[in-house]
């Protein structure tokens, strides 16, 4: 009777509430057997009801608002940036220029200040702070990235074409005749047919690099009074003989010159005519200097194609750069959010 009465018992109280079924122990709180608990329990049992494990948190999905204003607001600030430093605005009107790039670095700065408060009131409910300070560090490196490449690409390209697209142009200018006071405003001058370099006169100042200088003379290199017009180049001689070797020097064509528009290099060419005037006894009373060219509309052409061609290339670059940044950004954000 005894072995009879633990039998029944295990039956009836043991044994289903190790299966989770409702028993003797009535505080067990399970279900049928097998079953799972319900989904907002963290511990929940496996499909034979025996091991409890915790559940794995959802990862949370991409805002795809905050990508597309990270992607395209930095694009934008170098955008507008880059093309005021770069073309028109900077060269006729650069007090404007610099308003307009202040402003732009004025909401650079705003976007500090909501990547500050992002961070600071994370804990008041502000959602994925992380892309506030995202935007402000990559918009400000756009600015500064804008800014230097658009003043190099004025500096180099854009401003040369328009210092000469802005001075005038003479045509059939006599060397023999024409004095360098009457043609002070020439961006572009071509001489008379004949004109020629003449070679015997070069001179080079050397100064870490070297400054080549020839002059203009007639078709039968004769002497003149007054040599005015002088052909530069950069390291295209070797100064130590009369080796000229600029430009278009060879070329039977080319009569033509198109203005030296750098300032910084003129002294150093001025210091080479006037070395050239000591040592050939020959006078130059207002030297003007020019690359000699056949075609100098053709070559300040080129110029302005430098010009756009070095904005476009800083534009698809940054456009690269800035998305490689938000993807790079995407997933390490999303990352975050699963801890």
């Amino acid at each position: 009777l005894k072995i009879l009465c633990l039998r029944f018992r295990y039956r009836t109280c043991l044994w289903p509430e190790m299966y989770g079924q409702s028993g003797c122990n009535a505080q067990s709180g399970a279900s049928m057997y097998g079953s799972m608990r319900s989904n907002g329990d963290p511990q929940a049992f496996d499909f034979q009801g025996k091991m409890p494990f915790t559940a794995r948190t959802p990862r949370k999905p991409l805002n795809l608002l905050a990508v597309i204003t990270c992607f395209c607001l930095p694009l934008l600030i170098f955008v507008v940036v880059f093309a005021a430093q770069t073309f028109v605005l900077h060269y006729e009107s650069p007090q404007v220029c610099m308003l307009l790039c202040g402003i732009v670095l004025a909401f650079v700065l705003l976007l500090a200040y909501f990547a500050y408060s992002a961070v600071v009131q994370k804990t008041a409910g502000v959602q994925e702070p992380e892309w506030y300070a995202f935007v402000f560090a990559t918009g400000a490196l756009a600015w500064v990235f804008a800014f230097a490449l658009g003043q190099v690409n004025f500096e180099v390209n854009m401003q040369p074409f328009y210092d000469v697209y802005n001075l005038n142009s003479y045509p059939a200018v006599d060397p023999t005749q024409v004095r360098g006071q009457q043609l002070m405003d020439a961006g572009r001058m071509v001489f008379k047919p004949g004109s020629q370099l003449d070679l015997r006169y070069s001179m080079a100042f050397r100064n870490v690099d070297v400054y080549c200088v020839a002059p203009v003379t007639t078709s039968n290199n004769a002497t003149l009074a007054n040599y005015d017009f002088w052909a530069v180049g950069l390291n295209c001689c070797s100064g130590e003989s009369p080796d000229f070797h600029c430009g278009e020097f060879s070329n039977p064509r080319a009569h033509a010159g198109l203005r030296l528009m750098h300032d910084n290099l003129r002294p150093f060419f001025r210091l080479a005519v006037q070395q050239a005037e000591a040592t050939y006894n020959i006078k130059a009373v207002q030297p003007i200097f020019f690359y000699w060219l056949q075609d100098p509309s053709l070559e300040m052409s080129v110029y302005q194609e430098e010009g756009y061609k070095y904005f476009t290339l800083g534009l698809f670059g940054h456009l690269s750069l800035q998305l490689f940044l938000v993807v790079v950004a995407a997933m390490v954000f999303s990352k975050l959010t699963e801890f």
